[in-house]
């Protein structure tokens, strides 16, 4: 969304203003087409009489009325490990993700531990394998292929065995077709509820920024096949607009967690709903 309230600005610059330009400069923002019409709705009953201050006040009017105003923070559940499903397409970032999450939750003093169940890419394991080192988390992990429900079985037994707080576990990205990766996640979280019936007790979807609206179909559909509780937005630090935290949960009712600034393993963070409206307009 960066340059946004720029383009805002310039629209004012000409004699006459022009609603459908303003409309079509708010979706490039990747705020979507349905928030960016209530927002026009909402400067139009305003009648003619607007400035740049209204705009940018309707837009972060809207955009805090759909955000969450309270901490999307995650905590420890009662009764054992707080088991948390993390999914998404590969290439957004997902297990990476996956790791600083477990680093962000071990800063604050919690007892994490990982599943490397994306078992169809021998480098995703390999590489949750080296977070998992460069982070001091235990990692529970299987064969190349093995069944990732098994992996998440056995993970979720050795993390109530060791008495964690958290068990984080990184799934697949893609199968050979995506209704099987859909079946695949039904089968983890069933698997996963068989400990304790109300595991996963957090499903994430992981999404880049920067795709736009390929962000919001892939939320679509992974909600409606696993019932997300949230999402982690990548590549915020970049050329991310960010519209896309506020299109999904204006469409889908689903707030963003966390997000990904940078390379780092600290470049993750909590997010902040005022400090999101603020950067972006």
């Amino acid at each position: 969304m960066a340059g946004l309230f720029k383009r805002i600005l310039s629209k004012f610059s000409r004699e006459k203003f022009d609603w459908d330009e303003l409309e079509e400069t708010l979706i490039s923002g990747d705020l979507g087409i349905k928030l960016s019409m209530q927002i026009i709705e909402t400067l139009q009953e305003k009648g003619k009489s607007i400035n740049p201050n209204d705009i940018i006040e309707a837009c972060r009017s809207e955009i805090r009325s759909i955000l969450p105003d309270d901490s999307t923070d995650i905590v420890p559940s009662e009764g054992g490990p707080k088991v948390i499903l993390v999914v998404g397409v590969n290439g957004t970032g997902k297990t990476t993700s996956s790791a600083k999450l477990a680093g962000l939750l071990k800063s604050k003093g919690h007892s994490v531990m990982l599943a490397a169940a994306d078992t169809f890419r021998a480098a995703a394991i390999e590489q949750l394998e080296i977070w998992a080192g460069r982070i001091d988390v235990p990692l529970i992990k299987g064969e190349y292929k093995s069944d990732p429900s098994s992996v998440c079985f056995d993970a979720h037994s050795a993390a109530i065995n060791a008495g964690a707080d958290f068990l984080i576990c990184d799934t697949a990205g893609r199968l050979h077709t995506r209704h099987n990766l859909m079946e695949e996640l039904k089968k983890i979280k069933r698997t996963l509820s068989k400990l304790n019936e109300s595991a996963p007790h957090e499903v994430l979807l992981v999404v880049d920024a920067t795709t736009g609206s390929n962000a919001l179909s892939q939320a679509k559909e992974f909600h409606a096949a696993t019932e997300l509780s949230g999402l982690i937005v990548t590549k915020m630090d970049g050329s991310g607009k960010g519209g896309i935290v506020a299109s999904i949960a204006n469409e889908l009712g689903i707030s963003t967690r966390f997000i990904g600034l940078g390379e780092e393993v600290t470049d993750f963070e909590t997010f902040d709903t005022e400090r999101f409206i603020n950067q972006i307009l």
